[in-house]
């Protein structure tokens, strides 16, 4: 029995952190052996933002040794780039001319970006429409996101659902996966762990950095000996993540006696995140002195993803009559 379809991006822009590692990133490791996995890097998603040759090219390759920073096995994998399956941006061109303008105003990033009033580009307005030829042209049967970008995969269905009821069965319908427990990964403020809110504690951090930054999480004002609820602790949220099961139940017990301060707490989860990243981190620096080996493993995957996209379109194109 042939194995599932299991695909996932994460864009190049910038470097990612725990949040993309507990939301996406350690999903596509640890299914790597479950699923016939295509991970890829959205490189044409971030256009919408990156304006920059230099960034998209550093930034992709630094994806690509992230991912094999983590444990990511290009052997078990195809992981690819997006520009390097040209199929998408043909088939996202087809979407759109079934898709209307009231459907994508639905979308939660495209709400958000009005609500901010941002000067919002085409790019942004039609980016789940990109997200579902990315997901569908694979043939995708489960998508790994966080939970903001579930939308995106029940958006996919839809334009799936909606192609092949005009034009005949065609395209399976994913189904999104989520983690239970890492849904949303809180940031240093308290908010969703993001880039654009400046609250992340990235992946590969140097021990210094990663001091900081716990050290600017936002706490209330209560002391030592005063009762905390540990579920309303933006601390308490990590420590779930990197501490162990015995350290999670006598820091709950002392935050609800009263006893550990707020200062306490994040020494140890200081530790704790200093001695999850620092492998991590040194199998990086390792990595990153191969710089053929990435971009040979980007070759032979978009070479993968590249053949099944261009299977796919063949079809496509006979059901909606651009083939003679």
């Amino acid at each position: 029995m042939s194995k599932q379809i299991l695909l996932s991006g994460l864009k190049p822009t910038g470097r990612p952190h725990i949040g993309n590692y507990f939301g996406m990133m350690k999903q596509m490791v640890d299914m790597q052996d479950e699923y016939e996995s295509f991970p890829f890097i959205p490189d044409l998603h971030a256009l919408t933002s990156v304006q920059s040759a230099e960034d998209m090219k550093r930034d992709t390759i630094n994806v690509v040794i992230d991912f094999l920073a983590i444990g990511l096995d290009p052997e078990k994998v195809n992981l690819f780039k997006q520009s390097d399956v040209p199929q998408v941006a043909e088939l996202m061109w087809i979407f759109n001319c079934i898709t209307t303008m009231p459907y994508l105003m639905r979308a939660h990033a495209f709400k958000d970006a009005e609500a901010k009033n941002k000067d919002i580009n085409v790019g942004v307005f039609s980016y789940p429409i990109l997200m579902a030829a990315d997901i569908l042209i694979q043939d995708s049967d489960i998508v790994p996101v966080g939970k903001d970008q579930q939308q995106h995969v029940e958006m996919a269905r839809d334009i799936a659902e909606k192609f092949n009821r005009i034009f005949g069965e065609t395209f399976k319908l994913p189904k999104s996966k989520l983690v239970s427990g890492v849904e949303v990964i809180p940031g240093t403020d308290g908010q969703k762990m993001s880039k654009s809110y400046g609250n992340t504690i990235e992946l590969f951090a140097e021990d210094d950095e990663i001091i900081k930054a716990v050290m600017s999480i936002h706490t209330d004002s209560k002391g030592i000996e005063d009762s905390k609820d540990p579920e309303e602790c933006n601390i308490f949220a990590l420590h779930k993540l990197f501490s162990s099961e015995d350290e999670l139940m006598e820091i709950k017990k002392r935050y609800v006696e009263g006893g550990m301060g707020y200062k306490e707490s994040k020494d140890i989860l200081i530790k704790n995140i200093q001695d999850f990243i620092r492998p991590l981190r040194e199998k990086r620096k390792e990595i990153v002195e191969d710089h053929e080996k990435v971009i040979d493993i980007l070759k032979k995957g978009g070479e993968i993803a590249r053949k099944r996209a261009e299977e796919k379109m063949k079809d496509v194109r006979e059901k909606v009559g651009l083939s003679l």
